[in-house]
Protein backbone atom coordinates (compact mmCIF):
# COMPACT_ATOMS: atom_id res chain seq x y z
CA UNK A 1 0.00 0.00 0.00
CA UNK A 2 1.18 3.41 -1.04
CA UNK A 3 2.35 5.58 1.95
CA UNK A 4 0.52 8.96 2.55
CA UNK A 5 2.66 11.87 2.99
CA UNK A 6 1.79 14.53 5.09
CA UNK A 7 2.54 18.12 3.10
CA UNK A 8 3.48 20.14 6.25
CA UNK A 9 5.94 18.08 8.33
CA UNK A 10 6.99 18.71 12.18
CA UNK A 11 10.96 19.36 12.81
CA UNK A 12 12.40 18.03 15.75
CA UNK A 13 12.02 20.88 18.30
CA UNK A 14 8.34 21.61 16.96
CA UNK A 15 7.42 17.83 17.86
CA UNK A 16 8.61 18.73 21.55
CA UNK A 17 6.67 21.73 21.51
CA UNK A 18 3.02 19.63 20.42
CA UNK A 19 4.01 17.38 22.77
CA UNK A 20 4.01 19.26 25.10
CA UNK A 21 1.06 21.03 24.23
CA UNK A 22 -0.86 18.09 24.34
CA UNK A 23 0.54 17.43 27.91
CA UNK A 24 -0.89 20.33 29.29
CA UNK A 25 -4.09 19.93 27.52
CA UNK A 26 -5.07 16.32 28.80
CA UNK A 27 -3.65 17.71 32.47
CA UNK A 28 -6.34 20.66 31.91
CA UNK A 29 -8.89 18.07 31.09
CA UNK A 30 -8.01 15.01 33.28
CA UNK A 31 -7.63 16.88 36.44
CA UNK A 32 -10.29 16.15 38.37
CA UNK A 33 -9.31 12.53 38.78
CA UNK A 34 -6.30 13.56 40.52
CA UNK A 35 -7.26 17.03 42.59
CA UNK A 36 -10.03 18.22 44.37
CA UNK A 37 -12.22 20.88 42.82
CA UNK A 38 -11.92 24.14 43.54
CA UNK A 39 -7.55 23.38 44.38
CA UNK A 40 -6.68 25.54 41.25
CA UNK A 41 -9.44 28.25 41.76
CA UNK A 42 -12.61 27.00 39.33
CA UNK A 43 -12.68 30.90 38.43
CA UNK A 44 -8.79 31.63 37.30
CA UNK A 45 -8.00 28.24 35.67
CA UNK A 46 -9.52 28.97 32.53
CA UNK A 47 -7.77 32.26 31.59
CA UNK A 48 -4.79 30.56 32.73
CA UNK A 49 -5.50 27.66 30.58
CA UNK A 50 -6.33 29.79 27.77
CA UNK A 51 -3.05 31.96 27.87
CA UNK A 52 -1.34 29.37 28.37
CA UNK A 53 -2.69 27.76 25.17
CA UNK A 54 -1.75 30.70 22.89
CA UNK A 55 1.34 30.58 24.07
CA UNK A 56 1.96 27.13 23.46
CA UNK A 57 0.12 27.51 19.99
CA UNK A 58 2.16 30.46 18.77
CA UNK A 59 5.38 28.72 19.69
CA UNK A 60 4.52 25.75 17.93
CA UNK A 61 3.54 27.87 14.76
CA UNK A 62 7.43 30.01 15.42
CA UNK A 63 8.98 26.68 15.75
CA UNK A 64 7.97 25.44 12.63
CA UNK A 65 8.65 28.57 10.87
CA UNK A 66 12.42 29.09 12.30
CA UNK A 67 13.00 25.88 11.30
CA UNK A 68 11.42 25.73 8.06
CA UNK A 69 8.61 23.36 9.28
CA UNK A 70 5.70 26.21 7.96
CA UNK A 71 6.78 28.65 5.43
CA UNK A 72 4.49 31.12 4.35
CA UNK A 73 2.11 29.58 1.86
CA UNK A 74 1.58 27.20 4.76
CA UNK A 75 0.73 29.56 6.84
CA UNK A 76 -1.47 31.13 3.99
CA UNK A 77 -3.31 27.50 3.89
CA UNK A 78 -3.71 27.36 7.73
CA UNK A 79 -5.61 31.07 7.59
CA UNK A 80 -8.25 30.02 4.70
CA UNK A 81 -8.79 26.52 6.42
CA UNK A 82 -9.45 28.41 9.96
CA UNK A 83 -11.59 30.97 8.09
CA UNK A 84 -13.79 28.49 6.37
CA UNK A 85 -14.30 25.99 9.60
CA UNK A 86 -15.10 29.31 11.21
CA UNK A 87 -17.75 30.10 8.46
CA UNK A 88 -19.06 26.63 8.76
CA UNK A 89 -19.70 26.42 12.68
CA UNK A 90 -22.74 28.07 13.01
CA UNK A 91 -24.55 25.95 10.54
CA UNK A 92 -24.65 23.23 12.60
CA UNK A 93 -23.29 24.06 16.77
CA UNK A 94 -25.95 23.36 18.70
CA UNK A 95 -28.53 21.95 16.88
CA UNK A 96 -28.99 18.06 18.21
CA UNK A 97 -25.35 17.61 18.53
CA UNK A 98 -24.33 17.97 14.78
CA UNK A 99 -21.69 19.66 13.94
CA UNK A 100 -20.11 20.84 10.62
CA UNK A 101 -16.11 21.72 11.18
CA UNK A 102 -15.01 18.10 12.12
CA UNK A 103 -14.66 16.77 9.11
CA UNK A 104 -12.17 19.81 7.43
CA UNK A 105 -10.07 18.93 10.77
CA UNK A 106 -10.17 15.28 10.32
CA UNK A 107 -9.45 15.60 6.70
CA UNK A 108 -7.00 18.57 6.65
CA UNK A 109 -4.70 16.51 9.84
CA UNK A 110 -4.45 14.27 7.46
CA UNK A 111 -3.42 15.94 4.35
CA UNK A 112 -1.16 18.19 6.27
CA UNK A 113 0.31 16.06 8.83
CA UNK A 114 -0.63 16.29 12.77
CA UNK A 115 1.33 19.84 13.92
CA UNK A 116 -0.99 21.49 11.06
CA UNK A 117 -4.01 19.65 12.32
CA UNK A 118 -3.26 20.28 16.37
CA UNK A 119 -2.85 24.37 15.19
CA UNK A 120 -5.72 24.45 12.81
CA UNK A 121 -8.07 22.87 15.13
CA UNK A 122 -6.96 25.45 17.88
CA UNK A 123 -7.07 28.60 15.29
CA UNK A 124 -10.85 27.14 14.01
CA UNK A 125 -12.16 27.42 17.27
CA UNK A 126 -10.73 30.94 18.14
CA UNK A 127 -11.79 32.46 14.99
CA UNK A 128 -15.04 30.86 15.57
CA UNK A 129 -16.07 32.01 19.14
CA UNK A 130 -14.66 35.77 17.94
CA UNK A 131 -17.13 35.77 15.17
CA UNK A 132 -20.05 34.24 17.04
CA UNK A 133 -19.65 35.70 20.42
CA UNK A 134 -19.06 32.24 22.11
CA UNK A 135 -15.98 33.71 24.15
CA UNK A 136 -15.98 32.35 27.55
CA UNK A 137 -14.18 29.89 29.92
CA UNK A 138 -15.23 26.67 28.02
CA UNK A 139 -13.62 28.41 24.87
CA UNK A 140 -10.31 27.08 26.17
CA UNK A 141 -11.44 23.07 26.38
CA UNK A 142 -12.86 23.40 22.86
CA UNK A 143 -9.81 24.68 21.82
CA UNK A 144 -7.62 21.71 23.22
CA UNK A 145 -10.63 19.28 22.18
CA UNK A 146 -10.41 20.37 18.42
CA UNK A 147 -6.48 20.77 18.31
CA UNK A 148 -6.57 16.94 19.54
CA UNK A 149 -9.00 15.95 16.47
CA UNK A 150 -6.52 17.29 14.10
CA UNK A 151 -3.40 16.10 15.61
CA UNK A 152 -4.78 12.43 15.74
CA UNK A 153 -6.09 12.31 12.20
CA UNK A 154 -2.51 13.53 11.27
CA UNK A 155 -0.81 10.47 13.19
CA UNK A 156 -3.31 7.66 11.75
CA UNK A 157 -1.98 4.91 9.63
CA UNK A 158 -0.94 5.46 6.36
CA UNK A 159 -3.42 3.87 3.42
CA UNK A 160 -4.74 5.14 0.58
CA UNK A 161 -7.79 4.80 -1.70
CA UNK A 162 -11.40 3.82 -0.24
CA UNK A 163 -9.54 2.08 2.64
CA UNK A 164 -8.02 5.23 3.98
CA UNK A 165 -11.77 7.06 3.52
CA UNK A 166 -13.07 4.83 5.49
CA UNK A 167 -10.94 5.24 7.96
CA UNK A 168 -11.20 8.30 7.92
CA UNK A 169 -14.87 7.98 8.12
CA UNK A 170 -14.76 6.06 11.56
CA UNK A 171 -11.93 8.18 13.11
CA UNK A 172 -14.37 10.78 12.12
CA UNK A 173 -17.38 9.56 13.50
CA UNK A 174 -14.92 8.03 16.94
CA UNK A 175 -13.84 11.54 17.10
CA UNK A 176 -17.36 13.01 17.69
CA UNK A 177 -17.78 11.07 20.76
CA UNK A 178 -14.10 11.45 21.88
CA UNK A 179 -14.85 15.47 21.80
CA UNK A 180 -17.76 15.65 23.66
CA UNK A 181 -16.22 13.00 26.34
CA UNK A 182 -13.34 15.34 26.57
CA UNK A 183 -15.87 18.67 27.09
CA UNK A 184 -17.89 16.82 29.51
CA UNK A 185 -14.70 16.79 31.97
CA UNK A 186 -14.48 20.63 31.86
CA UNK A 187 -17.78 20.78 33.90
CA UNK A 188 -18.24 17.73 35.53
CA UNK A 189 -16.79 18.65 38.34
CA UNK A 190 -18.65 21.73 39.17
CA UNK A 191 -22.60 20.28 37.51
CA UNK A 192 -23.91 17.62 39.13
CA UNK A 193 -25.72 17.25 42.43
CA UNK A 194 -22.70 15.75 45.43
CA UNK A 195 -25.65 13.64 46.13
CA UNK A 196 -26.15 12.15 42.44
CA UNK A 197 -24.32 8.86 42.00
CA UNK A 198 -22.89 10.44 38.88
CA UNK A 199 -21.24 13.29 40.33
CA UNK A 200 -17.58 14.01 41.20
CA UNK A 201 -16.69 13.29 44.60
CA UNK A 202 -12.91 13.95 45.71
CA UNK A 203 -10.53 11.35 47.41
CA UNK A 204 -13.00 8.32 45.41
CA UNK A 205 -10.18 5.74 44.13
CA UNK A 206 -9.31 6.22 40.44
CA UNK A 207 -11.67 3.34 38.91
CA UNK A 208 -14.87 4.29 41.34
CA UNK A 209 -14.67 7.77 40.09
CA UNK A 210 -13.83 6.82 36.67
CA UNK A 211 -17.03 4.94 36.36
CA UNK A 212 -18.95 7.66 37.60
CA UNK A 213 -18.18 9.92 35.16
CA UNK A 214 -18.97 7.07 32.55
CA UNK A 215 -22.55 7.24 34.02
CA UNK A 216 -22.68 11.07 33.09
CA UNK A 217 -21.13 11.13 30.30
CA UNK A 218 -23.66 8.41 28.88
CA UNK A 219 -26.26 10.09 30.96
CA UNK A 220 -26.07 13.64 29.71
CA UNK A 221 -24.61 13.87 26.46
CA UNK A 222 -24.60 10.52 24.55
CA UNK A 223 -27.52 12.02 22.07
CA UNK A 224 -25.51 15.22 21.42
CA UNK A 225 -21.87 13.45 20.57
CA UNK A 226 -24.15 10.54 18.52
CA UNK A 227 -25.42 13.73 16.40
CA UNK A 228 -21.60 14.80 15.83
CA UNK A 229 -20.14 11.93 15.34
CA UNK A 230 -22.92 10.44 12.34
CA UNK A 231 -21.96 14.20 11.03
CA UNK A 232 -18.81 13.98 10.71
CA UNK A 233 -18.77 10.31 9.38
CA UNK A 234 -20.89 10.89 6.81
CA UNK A 235 -18.92 13.88 5.63
CA UNK A 236 -16.33 11.97 5.02
CA UNK A 237 -17.38 9.41 3.26
CA UNK A 238 -19.54 11.89 0.83
CA UNK A 239 -17.07 14.69 0.44
CA UNK A 240 -14.05 13.38 2.02
CA UNK A 241 -12.62 11.75 -1.71
CA UNK A 242 -13.27 15.28 -3.32
CA UNK A 243 -11.88 16.98 0.01
CA UNK A 244 -8.74 15.03 -0.15
CA UNK A 245 -8.05 15.77 -3.57
CA UNK A 246 -8.54 19.51 -3.17
CA UNK A 247 -5.90 18.91 -0.47
CA UNK A 248 -3.26 17.27 -1.91
CA UNK A 249 -3.87 18.75 -5.13
CA UNK A 250 -3.01 22.06 -3.29
CA UNK A 251 -0.28 20.76 -0.99
CA UNK A 252 1.31 19.42 -4.58
CA UNK A 253 1.09 23.04 -6.31
CA UNK A 254 2.28 25.17 -3.49
CA UNK A 255 5.53 22.38 -2.85
CA UNK A 256 5.66 23.69 1.32
CA UNK A 257 8.32 21.47 1.40
CA UNK A 258 10.77 22.81 -1.89
CA UNK A 259 14.36 23.64 -1.20
CA UNK A 260 15.52 27.69 -0.95
CA UNK A 261 18.57 27.72 -3.10
CA UNK A 262 20.50 30.71 -3.99
CA UNK A 263 22.41 31.04 -7.58
CA UNK A 264 25.37 33.33 -7.51
CA UNK A 265 25.12 36.62 -9.07
CA UNK A 266 24.64 36.82 -12.87
CA UNK A 267 23.10 33.29 -13.71
CA UNK A 268 20.37 31.44 -13.99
Amino acid sequence: MTAARVAVRIPGRARLVVALAAFVGLTAFTWPFVVAPGTFGSTYAPPLIFGALLVLVLAVVIAEISAGGIDAKALAMLGVLSAVNAGLRPLGAGTAGVETVFFILVLAGRVFGPGFGFTLGCTSLFASAIITGGVGPWMPYQMFGCAFVGLIAGLLPRLRGRAEVLMLAGYGAVSGYLFGFLLNLSFWPFSTDPNSSIAYLPGLPFTEQWHRYLLFDLATSLGWDTGRAVTTGLCVLIVGPAVLTVFRRAARRANFEAPVRFAPHGTE
